[in-house]
C-alpha cells in the first residue's frame, strides 16, 4: 500500500512540476513581450505609379505614371491605424484609349495634368502587426484594408479641386523592430469629371456626387520609421 501511495504521490508531483514549468514559461514569454516598447507614430516616404481612369482611358494598366510622396501614421492599436498621405504625380490620357463615341463631343488628342493627392485613411490589419515581442501574438507580415477621404488638386489647362474617396488594400512587413515596408493599391473615386479637362462628354447631366466622374488608381511602396514610445504601464495594448 505504501508503495502504491508513494508512486501515486510522485505522479502528482511530476504533473504539478510539468504544469508549473509550462505556466512559468508562458508567463515569462508574456513578460518578455511586455518589456519591448510599442510606438504610437510612424512616418516615411513612398514611391509608386498612378493611373488615370476616365473619358480618355478605361484600362488600369495604360498610361501609368511615376508618383512619390510622404506618409504619416497614428497607430490606435496593433490592428488599427490612421494614415495621412501626400502624393505628387501626373495623369495622362489619349483619345485613342477611349473606345466610346461621344455624341456632339470632340476629344482632344491627349491630355496631361499634374496631380496632388492628399488623403486620410483608416487601416485595418487582418492580424495584429508587430514583432511579437512588444505585443503577444503579433505578426511581422499582415494584409490590410483601407478606406478614407481626401482632396485631389489637378493643374492642367484648368485648375480643379475635387473631393476623392480612396479605398483599397495592401500588405505590411516589419523589416526591423522600428522599420516597416508597406505595399498598397488604392482606387481614388473623385467627385469631379474635370480632372482630364473634359466635362460631361455624354451630354448627360448628373447631380450624383460620384456618378460619371473621373477616377485614378495608385500603387505605392512606402518605408516608414516608428517613433513616440507608448507608456509601458498604462497605454500598451496587450492581450
Amino acid at each position: 500500500m505504501r508503495d502504491r501511495t508513494s508512486i501515486f504521490s510522485m505522479g502528482w508531483v511530476k504533473m504539478l512540476l510539468v504544469f508549473f514549468t509550462l505556466f512559468s514559461s508562458s508567463f515569462t514569454h508574456q513578460v518578455l513581450a511586455q518589456d519591448e516598447p510599442e510606438y504610437r507614430m510612424e512616418a516615411g516616404a513612398g514611391i509608386g505609379l498612378i493611373n488615370y481612369l476616365g473619358d480618355y482611358n478605361g484600362n488600369l494598366l495604360k498610361e501609368m505614371q511615376p508618383m512619390g510622396g510622404l506618409v504619416a501614421k497614428y497607430k490606435i492599436n496593433p490592428r488599427m491605424a490612421w494614415a495621412a498621405t501626400f502624393n505628387y504625380g501626373q495623369l495622362k490620357g489619349k483619345s485613342d484609349n477611349s473606345n466610346t463615341w461621344y455624341p456632339g463631343a470632340t476629344l482632344p488628342a491627349d491630355f496631361s495634368t499634374k496631380l496632388v493627392d492628399l488623403n486620410v485613411k483608416f487601416e485595418y490589419n487582418f492580424w495584429p502587426f508587430g514583432t511579437g515581442r512588444e505585443y503577444y501574438g503579433a505578426q511581422p507580415l499582415t494584409p490590410f484594408i483601407s478606406l478614407g477621404g481626401g482632396l485631389a488638386f489637378a493643374n492642367g489647362d484648368q485648375s480643379v479641386v475635387a473631393f476623392q474617396l480612396p479605398v483599397g488594400f495592401g500588405v505590411k512587413y516589419k523589416l526591423t523592430d522600428r522599420l516597416n515596408l508597406t505595399a498598397e493599391w488604392l482606387m481614388h473615386i473623385s467627385g469631379s469629371d474635370r480632372l482630364d479637362g473634359i466635362r460631361d462628354p455624354y451630354g448627360i447631366k448628373s447631380n450624383d456626387l460620384f456618378k460619371n466622374t473621373d477616377c485614378y488608381s495608385t500603387l505605392q511602396l512606402s518605408l516608414t520609421y516608428e517613433f513616440m514610445e507608448k507608456c509601458k504601464t498604462c497605454h500598451n495594448d496587450k492581450e
